[in-house]
């Protein structure tokens, strides 16, 4: 037997997130605020060169700035 979020087309991952902000906004407003901000996430990377290390980036800022940069040519 298949699990439903499998047969429903989804990935484990994306379930989670879908089952996690479901039961975030089920709870009342206190809670659900300290939820909400425990929810979020800032990704961050950074470049490696000739074994070095680069800067960290936020991944969001860089998404941005990139699609600045594409708008822009």
């Amino acid at each position: 037997m298949t699990a439903a979020w499998k047969a429903a087309g989804l990935t484990y991952n994306r379930y989670l997130a879908i089952a996690g902000r479901t039961l975030r906004r089920s709870l009342k407003e206190g809670p659900r605020l300290q939820a909400e901000r425990r929810g979020q996430m800032d990704l961050r990377f950074a470049k490696w060169e000739n074994g070095k290390q680069g800067e960290p980036q936020s991944l969001a800022q860089a998404n941005n700035a990139a699609i600045a940069q594409q708008a822009e040519k």
